[in-house]
């Protein structure tokens, strides 16, 4: 049966037999946690029209406050308790946390604040459970494997981000939208098992007992609630992978304000159906590009060349979208950018973290994923508000300012692909390995 497997996920990626079961479990580990999510996402959603912008603001800087209090806390709890046990216990934490919301919605009177909070811990578990899942990740497969198959794995993600939506739309009509957390409640329950069920097949299927260091030595991670943000200060390398995922945040900030002032125009049936149209088309070619081209990208050309690759592609959509800053040419940039992001960019930046020790990806990562991300797009957002409102620039000029923007972000993307090759000799492509 597993060979028979194999064969069949051969034609996606590079796979060997002993690694068909880490991989199959990993990719439907991820598939039910986005899955959930997006089950979660127009629930929280709707309930922004309600507020005015200004609540919602402030709700976006409480957010970003509250990422980086998680972050402390989360620190806290590697240097106290043993990682066997801190993950699933992160993931039985959210499913029991939404199982209460949906309690609050029954019995508590006054529902805006339960809204509000639910509004904000829906934002956190956005980032949180898909940082805390790549650093588990990183953990479980060793730098040769993630370069083969973080690119199928993270597949998965985006099969969740379409099931999770299509199942919401299917349930809403007949349960209404309080239920919905339930649902979600339940598919976040099933990841603590399946993590329990990793940590086995790490050991007997994949062999990978010394990918980190000495077991003795990481039973208990040592280091206080802070460690992470000390951690990525001093280190180059950490900064440089922050560097580059606030630049993201930048371009995508750029790219999403243009697209909503644009559509300014058009009525809310009309936007409605804009942006669930390119949610679907990012969706799909993102599982078709993670499956089948992700990992040979990385593994024959590069991880230079893998990391720069949307950035640079985003200096020509930017510039397209300066010269002409219409509807059709903002809505294929932001296609473009979200397909590349979540089939290539984001697999190649996880593959960053399996060249630092394990204190690291489970300290300082969530600084970076959740911190930086969350204050990147806050920071970025008035940096928006400010050349157009503030300079009054018009959308082109701000296009022209992004592409200045994509282009230092491929330069890091170049820089952190080299940086990782001198660090993991290993891990370059071997002289003439360009078939297979």
């Amino acid at each position: 049966m597993t060979t028979a497997l194999q064969r069949l996920l051969s034609r996606a990626c590079d796979i060997e037999a002993d690694e068909v079961r880490a991989t199959l479990a990993s990719f439907t580990l991820v598939l039910i946690l986005m899955g959930s999510y997006y089950i979660l996402r127009p629930v929280r959603d709707a309930l922004a029209s309600d507020w005015s912008d200004a609540e919602v603001s402030w709700l976006w800087t409480f957010t970003f406050i509250c990422s980086a209090v998680a972050v402390s806390v989360y620190g806290a709890a590697v240097a106290r308790f043993s990682i066997k046990h801190l993950v699933p216990a992160v993931y039985a934490l959210f499913a029991a946390s939404f199982a209460g919301f949906y309690l609050g919605t029954q019995v508590v009177a006054h529902q805006v604040v339960v809204d509000k909070a639910f509004y904000v811990w829906v934002s956190l578990f956005s980032l949180f459970h898909i940082s805390v899942f790549w650093s588990f990740m990183a953990d479980t497969f060793s730098r040769p494997q993630a370069t083969r198959l973080f690119g199928f794995i993270g597949a998965g993600a985006s099969i969740g981000a379409i099931g999770g939506p299509a199942l919401a739309a299917l349930l809403v009509g007949d349960i209404g939208t309080d239920p919905l957390l339930l649902v979600a409640a339940g598919m976040v329950a099933l990841a603590p098992p399946l993590v329990v069920w990793l940590q086995r097949l790490k050991q007997s299927d994949l062999h990978n007992i010394d990918v980190a260091a000495r077991a003795q030595d990481f039973d208990r991670i040592g280091g206080g609630a802070f460690a992470g943000f000390g951690e990525f200060l001093q280190s180059r390398y950490l900064l440089g992978i922050g560097l580059f995922i606030f630049l993201y945040t930048s371009i995508g900030s750029f790219v999403y304000f243009e697209l909503k002032n644009l559509l300014e125009g058009y009525d809310i049936a009309q936007r409605s159906q804009i942006w669930a149209s390119m949610d679907l088309v990012v969706n799909i070619f993102t599982v078709l590009v993670g499956a089948f081209a992700t990992g040979r990208i990385a593994r024959h050309l590069g991880l230079p060349f893998t990391l720069a690759c949307i950035p640079v592609l985003m200096v020509a959509g930017m510039l397209t979208l300066a010269a002409a800053p219409v509807v059709a040419v903002a809505v294929l940039v932001q296609v473009i950018r979200r397909i590349g992001n979540y089939a290539i960019s984001r697999p190649a930046r996880e593959v960053l973290f399996t060249a630092v020790d394990r204190e690291t990806r489970f300290k300082a990562k969530p600084v970076i994923d959740i911190v930086i991300y969350r204050g990147g797009d806050m920071l970025n957002a008035w940096a928006f508000t400010a050349l157009t409102q503030g300079l009054g620039l018009g959308l082109a000029a701000v296009a022209g300012a992004g592409a200045a923007v994509a282009l230092l972000w491929a330069g890091i993307g170049v820089y952190l692909g080299r940086q990782f090759n001198s660090m993991n000799p290993d891990a370059l492509p071997a002289p003439g390995d360009g078939q297979g």
